[in-house]
């Protein structure tokens, strides 16, 4: 009897662990851009298409590794970036596909600037918004 109950306590345990899923940048550059015009903005920007691969992740829960970047750290804006500053998104190094806006609760850590942190949280897919990045993490947490 003692050895059952062992069993279910460590499989209920066990579910938790197959929750999220492991992604890396390269999960993530499943995804091709087209230049699209915007009214709003008179201006062209990169309108994503998700591949599937990216696609089976929406809205999943998913753990990821990257360099943090402050963008406004004051009203909590922060991005996860596949690079460190120097070489990311904004400075012309790589794509979109290789940051992630962060939601992050109000109760965080403190961050430093190129930290290289491991984040969990719920994967958003945005193609509409071009105010936020395509990738958006919800509910971010720092991951042990």
């Amino acid at each position: 009897m003692r050895s059952i109950s062992l069993f279910s306590l460590l499989l209920l345990l066990s579910f938790g662990t197959f929750s999220q899923t492991r992604i890396t940048w390269e999960t993530l550059s499943d995804v091709t851009f087209t230049d699209r015009y915007s009214k709003e903005l008179d201006a062209y920007y990169y309108f994503p298409n998700f591949g599937p691969t990216v696609l089976d992740l929406n809205n999943k829960e998913v753990i990821i590794k990257g360099y943090l970047l402050e963008i406004d750290a004051s009203n909590d804006i922060y991005v996860l970036s596949a690079n460190p500053f120097a070489a990311c998104f904004f400075c012309g190094g790589a794509g979109p596909e290789s940051i992630i806006e962060l939601k992050v609760p109000k109760d965080h850590p403190r961050f430093k600037m190129d930290e290289v942190l491991t984040f969990r949280g719920k994967l958003k897919l945005n193609a509409v918004d071009f105010y936020q990045c395509n990738y958006i993490l919800e509910n971010a947490r720092v991951y042990p």
